[in-house]
């Protein structure tokens, strides 16, 4: 197994891993960061989705001999002040605005939908409902909160980013 050094959340980090591991489990397993979720593992529910070059990608279908040198961004990595793990939630707008809004229920798919969310922001930083549903559609949530996930990024559009 070749060694890698990937930057994830602006530090390099070294995995030793087989070139065909799945970007997912180098950040869950090698490198400890368990905010990104696996969900169905066949890139259609957005569980898994981080920004690869600024990009949002599927974690879960990305070898990590494809990263090259293109940073790669958790949502641990989201804000310049993550989550402290006593509960507090990073202050990117989105993750505030999630909070304001009571997106999350049962949460599983929240860190996929941030970053999808984060994204499209830095892109179209006051995007219409149309291009939220658009943006946000690959990223599918059980418990339905899609209407709040819309009032979310409208809001975090609100703040200027």
């Amino acid at each position: 197994m070749p060694p890698y050094t990937i930057r994830v959340n602006n530090r390099p980090r070294p995995v030793d891993v087989a070139a065909d591991t799945p970007l997912l489990w180098v950040l869950r397993d090698a490198l400890g960061l368990t905010g990104t979720k696996f969900g169905c593992g066949v890139g259609a529910c957005g569980a898994c989705t981080v920004h690869v070059g600024g990009e949002p990608t599927r974690s879960c279908l990305l070898p990590v001999s494809a990263i090259g040198a293109r940073p790669v961004t958790t949502i641990e990595g989201l804000s310049a002040d993550p989550s402290t793990g006593s509960g507090q939630a990073g202050t990117h707008p989105v993750q505030r605005a999630w909070v304001a809004e009571d997106v999350a229920q049962c949460g599983y798919c929240q860190a996929g939908q941030l970053m999808s969310a984060a994204a499209l922001l830095r892109k179209t930083p006051h995007p219409t409902d149309e291009q939220i549903d658009t943006a946000m559609g690959a990223n599918l949530c059980r418990c339905g909160t899609y209407q709040r996930v819309r009032r979310a990024i409208h809001r975090a559009a609100g703040e200027g980013r």
